[in-house]
């Protein structure tokens, strides 16, 4: 979840266990999906990226498989078979690598509540330029329909924190266009802005409604998303005006075979 997703993500092999519980939670928490977030989320298929990271819906591992955040799927009693036979391996071959993982995985069966049966739902809602745009839009859904996960939808959202939402669909929305060294430099940057607390310290009341007094009901502020102009989501993706502050610096790339196992 959140950050330990961030670390284990961006890695060529993704293996995933039906043990597997996958979620950005952030803007629950007065904060926003980072560590790479507005990458990997945006190159989900359809807006299941936005749905993911606006709502903080947990994934199981057959669900990330189908929409791509995993590349096997696994029973969890095989992973000291597949350890096993990545020991004896002496190749750095991608391909190799994958035939292996590939030899002790198979497809799993997604449940019928999966949130990734209703994709047509979240295109046509989570499509929408504006926060405001997509609860309204799934607000008529649910006057056409009576549904269960559409309700949960909208009340997720409109628990979550209106700043942090705003800012997530601007990031993401950016970085459907960016690679993912800029998506990281841009997030390093918002972040910095919510963690200094200078317009919103929606991250400190997050973070004692959910982990200190555990009331989960935090008062943000603003407490409505039409408080929130363009012009204040602007100043999170600006520079710091501190001269002891600069944006994150990435080192170059290594010429070396890029992936990593993330057993989860």
């Amino acid at each position: 979840m959140g950050g330990g997703a961030g670390a284990s993500i961006h890695g060529r092999f993704r293996v995933a266990t039906e043990k597997l519980v996958f979620a950005m939670p952030e803007t629950n928490l007065g904060h926003f999906p980072d560590v790479g977030a507005s990458y990997f989320l945006s190159r989900l298929p359809g807006f299941f990226g936005e749905y993911a990271g606006l709502t903080g819906s947990r994934l199981d591992g057959a669900e990330m498989l189908a929409c791509g955040l995993a590349t096997h799927f696994l029973s969890s009693d095989k992973l000291p078979l597949l350890e096993q036979a990545l020991l004896k391996v002496n190749t750095s071959d991608p391909d190799a690598i994958s035939a292996i993982i590939s030899h002790f995985s198979h497809i799993p069966k997604l449940k019928e509540e999966s949130p990734y049966h209703k994709m047509k739902i979240i295109n046509r809602c989570f499509s929408r330029g504006t926060i405001e745009e997509i609860i309204s839009t799934l607000e008529s859904e649910a006057l056409d329909k009576k549904d269960d996960w559409i309700s949960s939808t909208i009340q997720s959202l409109k628990k979550a924190s209106p700043t942090s939402l705003k800012i997530f669909l601007r990031s993401i929305r950016e970085g459907r266009l960016q690679g993912v060294g800029s998506c990281l430099v841009r997030e390093y940057r918002i972040a910095c802005h919510v963690l200094r607390g200078e317009f919103s310290k929606d991250v400190v009341e997050g973070y004692r409604a959910i982990f200190i007094d555990r009331d989960k009901n935090p008062k943000w502020e603003p407490s409505r998303l039409e408080l929130i102009r363009d012009d204040d989501v602007d100043r999170y993706f600006s520079k710091i005006d501190d001269e002891d502050w600069e944006d994150l610096k990435l080192p170059p790339r290594l010429d070396l075979p890029r992936y990593a196992i993330a057993k989860l």
